[in-house]
Order: structure tokens, then sequence, then C-alpha cells
């Protein structure tokens, strides 16, 4: 693919950015990283990690995974949903192009029930997910090239969705189902979802 940006999915926990990270890279050629998965691959479980060294560690083991992941070449990275609250990893993303994959509490539900690998959302998962939500959208909106809006979509509709709001030379050839957006500049451009 040549020396392309990274492109790092964000948005918040169960969206789906490590299944749409993994499509995207298998449609485009590219090599995937799933930060969550590396770091527990380094340092053991994450709610482990948050049990015993606290939260603001955990945010400084992913931020370093970051940064390497971000110095590969064509490189698609998915992020945990607090990645975005490290000022380092903020940092890091002005140089790569950042899909901010939304949704709502509605479509995350049946994937938040009963999951214990999710420390931040061990006691009222609906409740404790909305209210994280609430307090990160706003960064991931800032910083953000591009919003996809995920809910009522499966994961390769959400990623032909990326596919089409990703600038052009992000593209390797063939790789969109759809046309690539007339010429406007892709930030903040929203891809609304009007599935059945």
């Amino acid at each position: 693919m040549g020396r392309n940006r990274p492109v790092v999915l964000v948005g918040p926990m169960a969206v789906g950015k490590s299944a749409v990270g993994r499509s995207l890279a298998q449609r485009t050629g590219a090599r995937f990283v799933d930060s969550d998965r590396v770091v527990a691959e380094r340092h053991g479980s994450i709610p482990a990690i948050f049990a015993q060294q606290g939260e603001p560690a955990f945010r400084i083991l992913e931020a370093e995974v970051v940064r390497e992941a971000l110095a590969l070449d064509d490189v698609v990275v998915s992020l945990g949903g607090g990645a975005v609250l490290h000022p380092g990893t903020q940092g890091l993303l002005g140089g790569a192009t950042v899909i901010f994959l939304d949704t709502d509490v509605e479509t995350i539900l049946p994937r938040i029930r009963g999951d214990s690998g999710r420390p931040l959302l061990a006691e009222r998962p609906a409740e404790r997910w909305q209210e994280l939500y609430d307090e990160r959208r706003p960064l991931y909106a800032r910083l953000a090239s591009v919003i996809v809006d995920t809910r009522g979509l499966t994961v390769r509709e959400a990623t032909d969705a990326v596919l089409r709001a990703l600038p052009e030379r992000d593209h390797a050839p063939g790789t969109a189902s759809g046309p690539v957006p007339d010429q406007e500049p892709p930030r903040r451009k929203r891809y609304e979802s009007h599935g059945d």
C-alpha cells in the first residue's frame, strides 16, 4: 500500500472497534493492532491491571502501545474506549486518520450484559456505559477526522461505511464497496445508518 497515514478507530466500549478494525485491515491489506489485546499480552488482563495498579497506570501502558503502533507502516489501530483520555495518546492521533465509530446504548446493551472483561462497567453496565459515553463523546468528536454512525450496521456494513469515508489516498485499489464521497473534506462528515 505504500506509506499511508495510520487509521485509528475510536469510540465507546463495545461499539465494534476491534471487529471493524480487523475487517478494514483485511480489506485494505494493512496490518491490524488492537491496543487492548497488546496491553493484555504484555502486562496481563486488563481487569487485573485496573484492580492492582489503577486506571492511570493502565493509560500509561496503553499510550506506549499506541505510540508503537502508530509508528508502523500501513496500519489500522483500534483503541480502547478510554484511550483518548491520555494527553499523550491525544497528541499522537494528530498524525492519523481518526474514525469515530458512534452508536447508542440500545445497540450496545446486548454486548455488555454480563461482560466481566470491562472493569469500568462492573456495576450498572447500561447506566455506566451511558455516563462514560456522555463524558467522552465530545472528545471522540473533537479528535475525529470522520464520524461513522454504526447503529443498525453489521461489521461488514460498518467497514463499508469507513471505507467510503476514508480520504482517497488511504484506499488500496478496489477495496471500497461504494464510491468515495465527493471531494469535500472528510472532517466531521457524518455517515448515518439507514438500515432496516
